[in-house]
């Protein structure tokens, strides 16, 4: 195992014990104490909770091993001075590590190296109290073998308890710069508010109330002020699954050709224009009592853990859900207003109501006004929308695996491109999956007629016939309002992720460079996932450093600790590095041009090589079934039967490891027998070796407490495969042949004639090793995200003219 750690904050002694001191870790006895192992004695003492007496804290010592020969409490009854191999070896099986399996009891300061735990150092052996005190705060703060602060740890086990009594102007409570636990979760207020909108997205001639669930600390009853985690959830209320398949489109379909024209960004760019709306509700009284409760939210853990730190949670499903107005419109404008409604309850400036229809108006009178926004895919995307808008009081928004244009996610290049993994979906498939009104009877009869006009209205404006950049993706493009962005900003976003790819995050990143907010970005090894619950990097830490500055103003350093870029390696597993950057635009690259089957330095007389896209209809039907065969069989060097339907291309061995960072930019030279046409392309990391699982493994299921008796999550982390394979796809792209110039302009394409097209790949960060080859693969049908229509369409590509430009980082 490798411990990798980015929050944890190095202090000096006086600091150490003052924070010892408020979490009663240094009290009279401590600070009485005449020596250093005197000290450690207390200090265990304090450790072992579940020990209620000085018999059965001694039993408990015997238990660990302070040498090989000696256990805990057969030496401290020596008296002997404390050593950092004493301190380690015990501090090890405090951490839970496993002797034989982690380290090995004669050297554990060289299993504290290997799995990067941070050690005390000093210039003496025998160690002083002083020494005890600066080590014993550094455990605190170390990671656990399952991946949690020792701190954490002994809070799981109660050790905060002691400490929910504290009046409530005495709260929160920060250590090493973060918020810990002395909020009881189990006694938290669950409430339901009814925001007032801007908005009408049902035209019913009354704004959007929306349904916001909250849950926040009994302290806020006793005065205390505290930050909101916003998250807004268009799943929050329940997914219509059944109705959502029922809309999914065929993808085997043709392809088909574009009338050729001269559109320019101007023609079909998105104006916001007035509208005039309804008057808002007359409040008929005011009060801070709301009327309404709920059980179990649909959670997110991240939020569960702050939520004994000192922090309240908001959960919105927005328009179109269960118990609020409106209609889904999947990443409108309206929706984006919808969203911002909510903050700017929180921020004071914006009513609520304590039921639908009495108008009884309620404040956020519980809240600081500082918001955070967090959540994965489309709750992440709405954030980042949210932050577009400048909104007062978003302090920062935490965005996993957001959506920052809507046009990349469904849409390519003037091609229609699925999510990995949902064919046919699209913005009006996702838009009938989310309108949860539709799972209440009496509620649905009254809107269907109206929601169905609108289905059928965003099937015409989002057009699939083309699948060009229009006005309605233009309207979902929330990068084009980046510079109103006021909040700073965590991305998080897995370079493997085919869903939302990373297109979607590295453009963003890019707006951001010369924007004054502070911006961080992770980037992981996953798919389409969260990874607050991995072992080998302190996520949740790193958080808790971020929010607790954020939301409330501790001068922790965290916007200087967090590194700007943290990036999972794709080779070794449990390493995360630190870097000042990610797809620098100024990165050198290195070209590549096409050969006969080879990637070479330097161009040579090649002529054109062809390939059809037409495959035999037992082998096409295979292959719709089983995206993931063609998947293996597309990139499998050795022939096969789509052997006639790629060109593929190989780099000679490369000496040294090479690391791929940023956007690879495909240059083809291509032409087709018909007037219509595309070209599809993967780059491939060709070589045997051990790769990563697809998806993380789950070490222990449910095995990572959120707190004490409240919540839990499963443990994981990502796994080298037990058997090696040959090759793996890095990144890929696609284009329509008739959009070269501009997703928005249909160029013409006359048949057989040779046009030069230029294929920026999704970004990506990839360590190649020595001895591997770089690969590229032409191809046109994506059976995996494009149409597939089957049809007669033979490809060329003039070699001559062809070549990749890779940015190596040096």
């Amino acid at each position: 195992m490798k411990n990798n750690q980015f929050a944890r904050l190095d202090t000096d002694l006086t600091t150490a014990i003052s924070e010892m001191q408020t979490i009663n870790f240094y009290d009279a006895s401590v600070a009485n104490a005449t020596n250093g192992v005197f000290t450690y004695r207390l200090l265990l003492r304090k450790a072992f909770l579940d020990a209620t007496t000085g018999s059965n804290f001694d039993i408990k010592l015997a238990n660990y091993l302070a040498t090989p020969e000696t256990n805990l409490a057969d030496w401290l009854d020596l008296e002997q001075p404390v050593t950092a191999p004493i301190f380690y070896r015990v501090a090890l099986q405090l951490l839970d590590f496993l002797e034989t399996v982690d380290y090995d009891l004669t050297d554990p300061l060289a299993a504290m190296a290997k799995i990067q735990l941070p050690v005390y150092h000093t210039d003496h052996d025998e160690w002083s109290k002083d020494d005890v005190l600066a080590a014993w705060y550094l455990l605190l703060t170390t990671h656990t073998k399952n991946g949690q602060t020792y701190l954490d740890k002994l809070a799981v086990n109660g050790y905060f308890t002691s400490l929910y009594a504290l009046p409530a102007s005495k709260k929160p409570l920060f250590f090493n710069g973060k918020a810990q636990p002395v909020f009881d979760q189990n006694n938290l207020i669950r409430e339901v508010v009814y925001v007032e909108s801007d908005v009408d997205s049902d035209h019913d001639g009354k704004l959007d109330l929306l349904k916001a669930e909250i849950i926040r600390p009994r302290e806020t009853n006793d005065g205390l002020k505290v930050p909101a985690l916003y998250t807004s959830s268009p799943y929050n209320q329940g997914i219509n699954d059944e109705a959502g398949e029922a809309q999914t489109h065929s993808v085997n379909v043709p392809l088909t050709a574009k009338e050729p024209n001269h559109t320019s960004y101007a023609d079909i760019e998105y104006h916001e224009t007035d509208q005039t709306l309804p008057d808002k509700r007359t409040i008929a009284g005011e009060t801070t009592t709301t009327e309404e409760t709920f059980g179990r939210e649909a959670s997110y853990t991240l939020n569960d853990y702050f939520l004994a730190r000192g922090f309240a949670a908001v959960y919105a499903a927005g328009i179109g859900t269960v118990d609020s107005d409106g209609v889904q419109t999947c990443g409108s404008v309206e929706q984006t207003k919808s969203t911002v409604a909510i903050i700017e309850w929180l921020n004071g400036s914006r009513r609520a109501f304590t039921n639908r229809t009495d108008n009884i108006a309620i404040k956020a009178w519980w809240c600081n006004g500082n918001i955070a926004m967090t959540g994965r895919s489309y709750l992440g995307t709405l954030a980042t929308a949210a932050a577009t808008t400048g909104v007062d009081g978003l302090k920062t928004i935490i965005s996993e695996a957001a959506i920052s244009s809507w046009y990349d996610y469904y849409r390519d290049n003037g091609l229609v491109i699925a999510p990995g993994g949902f064919p046919g979906e699209d913005a009006d498939v996702l838009a009938v999956e989310t309108f949860s009104r539709m799972m209440k009877p009496a509620d649905y009869h009254g809107i269907k007629p109206f929601f169905d006009a609108q289905m059928k209205l965003m099937q015409e404006q989002m057009d699939r016939e083309s699948g060009n950049y229009n006005t309605f993706w233009d309207e979902r493009n929330y990068r084009k309002n980046i510079k109103n962005i006021k909040a700073d900003i965590v991305m998080v976003h897995g370079l493997n992720d085919w869903n939302v790819k990373p297109r979607n995050v590295e453009r963003l990143w890019d707006g951001l460079r010369d924007l004054p907010v502070t911006k961080k970005i992770i980037l992981h090894q996953g798919q389409h996932i969260y990874i607050n619950a991995f072992r080998s990097i302190d996520y949740t830490d790193m958080m808790n450093l971020w929010l607790s500055h954020e939301l409330y103003d501790v001068d922790n350093g965290a916007k200087e600790q967090l590194p700007n870029v943290v990036i999972q390696d794709n080779v070794t597993p449990e390493t995360w590095t630190a870097y000042k950057d990610w797809s620098e635009p100024t990165l050198p690259k290195t070209r590549y041009y096409f050969a006969n089957d080879e990637l070479v330095a330097t161009p040579a007389n090649h002529g054109a090589k062809s390939f059809s896209d037409q495959l035999p209809e037992e082998t096409f039907d295979r292959y719709a079934a089983h995206n993931d065969v063609w998947e293996q069989e597309l990139l499998t060097a050795d022939k096969n039967a789509l052997s006639n339907n790629r060109l593929l291309m190989k780099s000679a061995q490369f000496d040294d490891t090479k690391i791929i960072d940023g956007k690879v930019i495909v240059h083809a030279a291509v032409a087709v027998n018909q007037p219509l046409g595309m070209l599809s392309f993967q780059l491939v990391d060709y070589g045997e070796a051990k790769r990563f699982n697809v998806s993380p493994t789950t070490i222990d299921a449910h095995g990572l407490d959120l707190g004490y008796h409240w919540r839990e999550d499963s443990l994981r982390e990502f796994m080298l495969a037990s058997h090696k394979t040959a090759f793996k796809m890095i990144t890929k792209g696609h284009i329509n042949l008739q959009n070269r110039e501009h997703p928005w302009q249909n160029d013409e394409l006359k048949p057989n004639q040779f046009y030069e097209v230029s294929v920026e790949l999704q970004p990506t960060f990839h360590r190649l090793l020595a001895g591997h080859q770089l690969g590229l693969v032409v191809y046109a049908t994506d059976f995996g995200m494009t149409v597939r229509g089957n049809q007669d369409l033979q490809y060329s590509i003039s070699l001559d003219h062809s070549f990749v430009d890779v940015p190596f980082k040096d």
